[in-house]
Parts: structure tokens; C-alpha cells; sequence
């Protein structure tokens, strides 16, 4: 797998001791989360190497077919429509190549946070979870967790899915009209009921990222790469 074209930011002064890949939402492109860097004021002393990839171009469904940027198509806004297996499954495969990549690069799995919105951030929930190395965090921002009906037999019941105890970061916004929370609620709850390690957030925002959720983002990047 060929992994996409990206905008890259390396903090501190120092080579990166650990690298963020961050996933755009719908429509949006790699350049949408590069400001953030700097608004997440992290120490010199913890140089990190943030990837923005650009997604696909491809039609989108709900969009009258119009052609934009997306990790998957979108069949339907019902929450118990169906999902873009094949989207959702080729979009994990580029996030793979993506952290190989890094690892590459000499940054090993477990110092490499997934990270995503929207779209993206279901791609993040999707591929971090069967990733057969463990790495050093997952962080979910106004989003769900597409295919959750593969969870048992892809994650949790896979002894080769090597992030059972990952550290996973999932924050929404309250009034959400994109996304409603519920679906990012009920997720969480998935996950925490199947024992994994979530850190739930919600912020009265729509479909978007506050100051006070940058702060939060902050706190646990640090915390993850404290240990």
C-alpha cells in the first residue's frame, strides 16, 4: 500500500521522539489540522513529528456523488445505514502504511500516536485497534466507530491485535449536528464495556475542536509520552 501524499510539522529542536499521524475529516485535506501544532504548545523537549495525510479523492453518496476528499464513501446519514466496508477497509490500509512509514523513519510503534476527526478519526478507531504492534495512543475526535460489528472477531477475540490496553482519547461536541454525540457516546461505551482504556470528553461545540479540548489533547499527549 502507497502511502499518501502529507503535511509534516516537527516540533522541538531535537530529531522526533515520536510521531502523530492525524486524520482530516470529510472534505477537508491535510492542511486542516496544521495549526494546531503550535496551539498545542508542547515542550522542546518532547520533539514530535506531526503527519497530516491528504485522503483520497473519491465520489461521495450523500453529497449527490460530487468527487472530495474522503476516507470512505457515505451511503446514507442513518445511523443504521449501511458503511463503505471496502472504503473503510482500504483508508485502515493507508493508515498501516502510514505508521510503518514512521517506523521506518526510526520511530517505533509504541511512540506513534493515531490520531483523527470526523471521517478520520473512525479511520484512527478502525485501524489503531487491529494494528498488530502496540502504539503509544489513539485519540478520536467527533466521531464513531465504523464496522463495530467485527469488533470481537477482528480485535478483541485476534491474539495478533496487539492494542487491548492502548490508550484511547474520544471527545465530541454536545450539540453536535453533523455526527450527534450519542453515536460517539455509544462507541465509547463499546469500548469501555469490552475493557479497553477510554478517556471520554464532551464540549458544548458542535462539529468542531475548542480551546478547552486542545488543552485536554495537550494533557494527554503528554501523559502518553510520559510513559
Amino acid at each position: 500500500m502507497t502511502a499518501p501524499e502529507t503535511v509534516e510539522i516537527e516540533t522541538g529542536s531535537d530529531e522526533p521522539s515520536g510521531s502523530v499521524i492525524w486524520l482530516h475529516g470529510l472534505g477537508a485535506d491535510g492542511h486542516d489540522f496544521e495549526p494546531i501544532v503550535a496551539e498545542l504548545k508542547l515542550p522542546d523537549e518532547l520533539p514530535l513529528r506531526f503527519v497530516f495525510p491528504h485522503a483520497p479523492v473519491r465520489p461521495v453518496t450523500i453529497n449527490g456523488g460530487m468527487s472530495m476528499r474522503a476516507w470512505y464513501d457515505i451511503l446514507s446519514l442513518d445511523r443504521d445505514g449501511p458503511d463503505d466496508e471496502v472504503g473503510i477497509r482500504e483508508s485502515g490500509a493507508i493508515l498501516d502504511a502510514l505508521i510503518r512509514r514512521e517506523q521506518e523513519r526510526g520511530i517505533a510503534a509504541h511512540q506513534v500516536v493515531v490520531a483523527g476527526f470526523s471521517q478520520g478519526g473512525a479511520i484512527a478507531l478502525h485501524s489503531a485497534l487491529r494494528f498488530a504492534d502496540r502504539l503509544a495512543g489513539l485519540m478520536a475526535l467527533s466521531t464513531y466507530l465504523p464496522l463495530h460489528e467485527t469488533l470481537r472477531a477482528e480485535v478483541i477475540d485476534n491474539p495478533d491485535a496487539g492494542n487491548a490496553d492502548l490508550p484511547i482519547f474520544m471527545a465530541h461536541g454536545t450539540f453536535d449536528p453533523v455526527l450527534p454525540m450519542q453515536l460517539g457516546r455509544d462507541s465509547a461505551d463499546l469500548l469501555i464495556d469490552s475493557n479497553f482504556n477510554v478517556e471520554w470528553h464532551d464540549y458544548p461545540m458542535a462539529h468542531a475542536v475548542c480551546a478547552e479540548e486542545i488543552d485536554d489533547i495537550r494533557t494527554w499527549l503528554l501523559s502518553v509520552y510520559a510513559h
